[in-house]
Order: C-alpha cells, then sequence, then structure tokens
C-alpha cells in the first residue's frame, strides 16, 4: 500500500532564496536515503513563506524512523532548521494534515 501525506511547514523571514537554492541542489546520498526508506514521490510548493509538501511512501512512520538518525539526512535536517520556522523532530507520530475532501476519478 502506498500513503500519500500532505504537510505543511514555514520558512523563516527572508529563508526563501536560500530554502530554493538548497532544493535546486538535493545531494544524491539523500535522495538515495529518501528512496531506500520507501519514498516514491516527494512534492513541494511554496506560497510566501508556507511550504505545502506531499509525499508518496511506502510506510510513512517507517520513513520517519529510517530517517532519524540517517547521516544524510541528519545534516540535511540540520540545514533546513536554520530555514525552517519550527523544528522537526523525527518521531514518526504525526501523521501530517487531515485530508478533507478528494475529487478521484478512479479508471
Amino acid at each position: 500500500m502506498i500513503e500519500t501525506i500532505a504537510l505543511h511547514t514555514r520558512l523563516k523571514p527572508g529563508a526563501v532564496e536560500e530554502y530554493e537554492v538548497a532544493h535546486a541542489n538535493i545531494p544524491a546520498e539523500l535522495v538515495a536515503a529518501l528512496r531506500d526508506a520507501g519514498v516514491l514521490n516527494w512534492r513541494i510548493w511554496r506560497s510566501g513563506e508556507d511550504l505545502f509538501h506531499l509525499v508518496e511512501v511506502r510506510d510513512y512512520k517507517a520513513m520517519r524512523h529510517a530517517l532519524a538518525e540517517n547521516p544524510s539526512n541528519v545534516v540535511w535536517q540540520e540545514r533546513m532548521s536554520t530555514l525552517l520556522a519550527v523544528e522537526d523532530d523525527y518521531s514518526g507520530d504525526d501523521r501530517g494534515i487531515p485530508k478533507v475532501w478528494e475529487l478521484w476519478e478512479r479508471p
């Protein structure tokens, strides 16, 4: 089964440019760690300082636990902590933003 998780984060004031530069150059080791942890797709949209993520993953909680101490993710999260308004604890206990409605055409 594939889970689709929506997340919301917020940038610190003035961090937009550095955040976009960082995401234009995601380290290959981090991409590999995400894939190994079951991430199939991760998309991020930005509106001002608000970030909206849509994550397609095999098991969200397992992914969060797998990445919690992964060296490439630890380095990435340290960098992101300088840009994001709230730090992420990687507990895996969250379920993201609750879905309210969906229009889906099934084949």
